[in-house]
């Protein structure tokens, strides 16, 4: 075998997939089509959960940094200082179809659900910085990311997958496909794809306009649709409601999206420059199970939605973290093929949530009597306590716990972001991967529980907390206050 894994698809999910792998002990490369990263504008911010996973693979310091420049560009267009922006974005955990009233602050400080947090759940990022991020994360850990090769077919067979590529024969034990909505991977290996059928057309851009002040900043309702302007200077969105568009493979043109904004916003705005463009629908599908045999999917390959409220790139993202360290283990003989069917029983109902979420905002969002209704009825919810309460962590990512076992409440969760007596954090520890046993409470019986078989770190914590077995994806399974189930736990989860 070449390689232990190979990764169709450089994205934001191709590649933590390959740093995940790697990062876990197995030979992973990444077979992208594209000789560049793609620059189209995209994504702009992460969730609670996808930022907790860049803090406890040590990404986050590099990501602070990048955020600087993107606070910047959206101060100069609302009138603030980067400062007060990011001060905002603590007070914000995005919107949900454009209602900007979900609200963290409101919540207590001490909600079991925020533990895994710094306060904020929401974190300013452009997808293309990040995707920079992660390609230095893939390679430093060992990852091979091979640009303008395309994928043209494959065979699985009982021993591994034979990939013909433009660069040749790459044979692999695992194949993953991380081709994005229309992927090749999916259909050549025959995966169901069932959902529903598009009924808009969104189109987003950054633009020069002739006239930028006759388009009001922020998220503008119509007659005709919907039209977004900013946060960042120059970018704007549009959405109508009148079917999908005649060729979805055509090239975004400054006239198409000109058109647009003047149907939908009704001002006499000109595009005098189209720098980044792309167009998108409501199409929502999911595939059924994520494996056939050695072929597995993540990211848009297995799932497609409409990109309101930003899900599609942090569903990804948590696909890759909750597959890596699996596959690797299995891949490299460590693990039996069993627990590769985990990946399917845990990640696809958090992915059918986000389908659901999605398909919510467009009903909240269409114009017509129906759609101002159920928007206010919507609105009136958000603003109650335990209503803004439920749409901070279902943004945020933060109700997508798993269904380990035991009976302790942080069990499934993401491990809280505790401050250690040495000066470290709880996500400090899991930079190098791997399981790992938090003793947090001097236990004699949890260290011999270990056994040798798994990373003991002990030290007491800033604030009561039990002593945890914490998964390479950062979820937590087994939780106590002595050893009972943690024997169980570390042989269900350490490899």
């Amino acid at each position: 075998m070449d390689y232990d894994v190979a990764v169709v698809g450089g994205g934001p999910t191709g590649l933590a997939l390959a740093g995940e792998l790697a990062l876990h002990g197995a030979r992973a490369v990444v077979l992208e089509r594209q000789d560049e990263p793609d620059d189209t504008v995209k994504a702009g911010s992460v969730n609670a959960a996808t930022a907790a996973w860049l803090r406890q693979r040590g990404l986050f310091a590099e990501v602070d940094q990048v955020q600087e420049a993107m606070l910047a560009q959206i101060a100069a267009l609302h009138g603030h200082t980067p400062q007060q922006v990011r001060a905002g974005m603590r007070r914000r955990a995005g919107h949900f179809a454009g209602l900007f009233l979900i609200d963290p602050s409101r919540l207590p400080a001490d909600d079991p659900d925020l533990a895994a947090t710094d306060g904020s759940t929401l974190v300013p990022l452009a997808q293309v910085d990040l995707e920079r991020v992660l390609e230095r994360f893939a390679e430093a850990r060992g990852a091979e990311v091979r640009r303008g090769v395309g994928v043209t077919g494959f065979s699985a067979g009982d021993d591994g997958v034979a990939v013909r590529t433009a660069w040749g024969l790459v044979r692999t034990r695992y194949l993953v496909g991380c081709d994005g909505g229309r992927s090749a991977v999916r259909r050549w290996a025959g995966f169901d794809f069932p959902g529903t059928d598009p009924t808009l057309t969104l189109r987003q851009a950054i633009v020069d306009l002739d006239h930028p002040e006759r388009l009001a900043v922020g998220w503008v309702r119509t007659p005709a649709g919907l039209v977004v302007h900013g946060p960042q200077p120059r970018r704007v969105l549009t959405v109508e409601f009148d079917g999908p568009p005649a060729d979805r493979a055509a090239p975004v043109t400054a006239a198409e999206v000109e058109a647009s904004l003047r149907r939908v916003s009704g001002a006499d705005v000109r595009v005098t420059a189209l720098h980044s463009a792309t167009r998108s629908t409501d199409n929502a599908r999911q595939v059924t199970t994520y494996r056939r045999g050695r072929v597995l999917l993540a990211g848009d390959a297995a799932h497609v939605h409409s990109p309101f409220g930003g899900q599609g790139l942090n569903l990804g993202l948590g696909d890759a973290a909750n597959l890596g360290w699996k596959l690797a283990a299995v891949a490299t003989g460590r693990a039996e093929e069993a627990l590769l069917d985990t990946y399917t029983a845990e990640r696809h109902p958090v992915g059918a949530r986000v389908l659901r979420v999605t398909r919510a905002q467009i009903a909240v969002l269409r114009p017509g009597p129906e759609g101002d209704a159920l928007r206010e009825v919507v609105t009136d919810l958000m603003r109650t306590d335990d209503g803004n309460a439920h749409f901070v962590k279902l943004m945020g990512g933060l109700l997508n716990g798993y269904d380990l076992g035991g009976t302790h409440p942080a069990v499934g969760k993401l491990l809280p972001l505790l401050d250690l007596a040495d000066g470290s954090t709880t996500a400090d520890h899991l930079r190098e991967g791997g399981a790992v046993l938090f003793d947090l409470n001097d236990s004699a019986a949890v260290r011999a529980a270990a056994g040798g078989r798994v990373r003991v770190v002990s030290g007491k914590a800033a604030v009561e907390a039990p002593d945890m077995l914490v998964r390479p994806d950062g979820h937590v399974a087994w939780a106590g206050t002595d050893a009972t189930g943690l024997d169980e736990a570390i042989q269900r989860w350490c490899f």
